[in-house]
């Protein structure tokens, strides 16, 4: 659920804090706001944020690799067992949901990457066989040209 709308004056006094150094605490404060969405509002303007508060739960970091399409199957079946349990409240039923979500679109995301892939290779493969043929014709006399067998 959205906060309230900030006004011009709540940014130009939360650039202001931020810039003279004050805590995040006394901003949320004087702003009535929390601490991610301070933090939100200055990244997104590119605003100064004081040292070590840059972590907010919007703010993702990157894996060096993609999952296999076997893990987020067991992510979804985690999901799936867990949202049996009785007795679970409200935000712990979208969280399941959430993560249900993420796991299958991930899945779909991750077969069109393949896909986008196996093209791409195949392109690469069409690209060195009309260079070998490039260069065959320049070298050739033109009279007995035998086109070389592409394989």
């Amino acid at each position: 659920m959205p906060g309230k709308p900030w006004t011009l004056e709540d940014e130009k006094r939360c650039k202001e804090m931020l810039e003279a150094g004050e805590s995040l605490d006394a901003i949320c404060q004087e702003l009535g706001r929390n601490k991610d969405a301070i933090l939100v509002k200055a990244k997104r303007l590119g605003w100064k944020v004081p040292a070590g508060c840059t972590h907010t739960t919007t703010m993702l970091e990157l894996p060096k690799e993609l999952m296999s399409p076997e893990e987020p199957l067991k992510i979804l079946v985690a999901a799936l067992n867990a949202s049996k349990q009785p007795g679970l409240d409200k935000i712990e039923v979208q969280r399941l949901l959430v993560i249900a979500t993420l796991a299958r679109t991930y899945n779909d995301l991750l077969e069109k990457y393949e896909r986008y892939k196996e093209v791409e290779k195949k392109l690469g493969e069409i690209g060195k066989r009309l260079e070998a043929l490039e260069a065959f014709s320049k070298e050739a006399p033109q009279a007995d040209k035998k086109y070389p067998q592409i394989h």
